[in-house]
């Protein structure tokens, strides 16, 4: 059945239109890769730091007390 779809010469654009085609469809790929990588990407990292930075902070700043402090630690299980 060779040439049910372009005829048997290709077409108008033949293994050009093909390539072109095929790249499109690469650069879709690499830019939703991208996309998910980026937005998945900024929750990573340690959490168990971040937490207890935000912690020293607060504490630092006079927002909770030495006894508020030690009970978000214990409950966040940063001990």
């Amino acid at each position: 059945m060779m040439g049910w779809w372009h005829g048997p010469d290709g077409g108008a654009l033949g293994w050009v239109g093909t390539v072109i085609f095929i790249g499109l469809l690469v650069a879709l790929i690499v830019v939703v890769v991208w996309s998910v990588v980026r937005v998945t990407g900024q929750s990573q990292g340690p959490r168990s730091d971040t937490s207890l930075d935000i912690l020293r902070e607060r504490f630092a700043r006079g927002e909770i007390s030495q006894a508020e402090f030690e009970e978000a630690k214990r409950v966040l299980g940063l001990n």
